[in-house]
This record gives structure tokens, C-alpha cells and sequence, in this order.
């Protein structure tokens, strides 16, 4: 079997909006600007090997002793050092119409991509990476912050999770469900963004089902839990 392509070429000037940089057969790490530290970078990479930094989050890499493979973004806020050093690993990408977490997740093809450095800093910034997720939800894409994993519902899941987990359910767009395995069961509800939401729910059973008539709601639970969402998606 031919060896897995690593990374398209450098390109020397900006590359196009939906060209693939980074291919992978495994999880992929993606780290943000925002703040993260070693033991979330540790957790993130336990379960994606792979690292690749959106713009400004190379430095913070960088600064855990950790090199991205690439780096994708405008780069308005990664350093002239960081850029010097990662020389030969940058894949730079004008248009200003997109965040760098956006240019980044549609430049990656890996069976799931992880999110870190992307909540907690600014809530126009958090939200841009909500409005992404769904946007290009043909990305497997699950965002991890200190306390939680966030991520796009498909339209059936279970996941294997103790009684008394905490569960939170988003609607970025209309859509209902139905539940089994929730303290409060969701059937029924039509839930939107300004109308019915699902936030501080939690499992009373081990086994957790959820189906949804659409795509469109978020998937909010402990970071802990992290194994069980990604066993949840059949990403494990």
C-alpha cells in the first residue's frame, strides 16, 4: 500500500477556498488561538494523533513544545516567529469572509477533526464555531473546552454514559426528537433558537438514544465523557 499522502504541497501564495491541505486516516487536532493548555492538548491527542493549527493557535503550540504539521488561516495573528520557524508548514488563505477555524475544518479530510483553543476566549468567537459546525456538518467535528465536548447531533446516536450525566441539548435551527435514557424526555418539543432549548438535561439510564427530524442541534456534555461521544458518532 502507497504511504498516506501527509500534507498537499506548500503552496507559495494563497491556496483556493475548499482545497484539501491535510489528509488523514485518523483524528486530527486542531488548535485555535483561543486559550488551551498541555492537559487538554494531552487529552485531545489521545485520541487524534495529528496536529494542525488555525492561525494564531500555532504559537500556542509552539509555546507547549508542540509543532503543528500545518498551519491554515490569514495569518493576522500567528507571529513572525512562529512563522519563520513552522517555514515550509504554512498554507495561507486570504479571503476575509471566513474565521481561520472555518478555512482550517474545510481544509482537513480525517475521519474527525478535535477543537481546541476555540471557546472560552471571546462569545462572537464561540459562536462563529457553532455557526461553522453546522454549516459543514459533512465535518466531523467535536470542540473540547476545560469542562465540556460540544458537537453536531447526526440524526440517530447512542451513547453508553453513567445516570446523572449532565446532557445539554442547542437547537442552532428548528427541530425535534425523541429520547430514551434522559431525566427529561425530548419528544414532543420543538425546539429553536429562540424558542425551546435543552440545556441541563441528564441521563437516568446507562444507555442514551436520541433521534432528530433535522440536522441542527448541538450536543453539549462533560469533557470527561469525551470517549463515550466519540464511540456515540462510530468514531472509535
Amino acid at each position: 500500500m502507497a504511504p498516506e499522502p501527509a500534507l498537499c504541497r506548500n503552496w507559495m501564495n494563497s491556496i483556493g477556498m475548499n482545497q484539501v491541505i491535510v489528509q488523514s486516516r485518523e483524528g486530527v487536532v486542531l488548535a485555535g488561538g483561543g486559550p488551551f493548555g498541555a492537559a487538554l492538548l494531552a487529552r485531545a491527542r489521545g485520541f487524534a494523533p495529528r496536529i494542525v493549527a488555525a492561525d494564531g493557535g500555532a504559537d500556542r503550540l509552539l509555546r507547549l513544545g508542540v509543532e503543528p504539521e500545518a498551519v491554515i488561516g490569514d495569518f493576522d495573528s500567528i507571529t513572525a516567529e512562529a512563522q519563520a520557524r513552522l517555514k515550509g508548514r504554512l498554507f495561507p488563505i486570504a479571503e476575509q469572509a471566513t474565521t481561520d477555524f472555518d478555512k482550517a475544518l474545510r481544509s482537513v479530510s480525517a475521519p474527525f477533526v478535535l477543537g481546541i483553543g476555540f471557546s472560552g476566549a471571546r462569545v462572537d468567537h464561540g459562536l462563529a464555531v457553532l455557526n461553522t459546525l453546522l454549516r459543514h456538518e459533512d465535518r466531523r467535528c467535536l470542540i473540547l473546552s476545560p469542562q465540556d465536548v460540544t458537537f453536531l447531533a447526526p440524526p440517530e446516536m447512542e451513547m453508553d454514559l453513567p445516570p446523572g450525566t449532565r446532557l445539554s441539548l442547542f437547537p442552532m435551527r428548528p427541530v425535534a426528537g425523541e429520547s430514551e435514557g434522559l431525566r427529561w424526555p425530548i419528544g414532543g418539543i420543538r425546539f429553536a433558537p429562540d424558542g425551546a432549548i435543552g440545556t441541563s438535561n441528564e441521563t437516568s439510564a446507562r444507555r442514551v438514544r436520541l433521534r432528530f427530524d433535522a440536522p441542527g442541534m448541538l450536543v453539549i456534555l462533560p469533557l470527561t465523557r469525551l470517549r463515550a461521544a466519540l464511540a456515540g458518532l462510530r468514531l472509535l
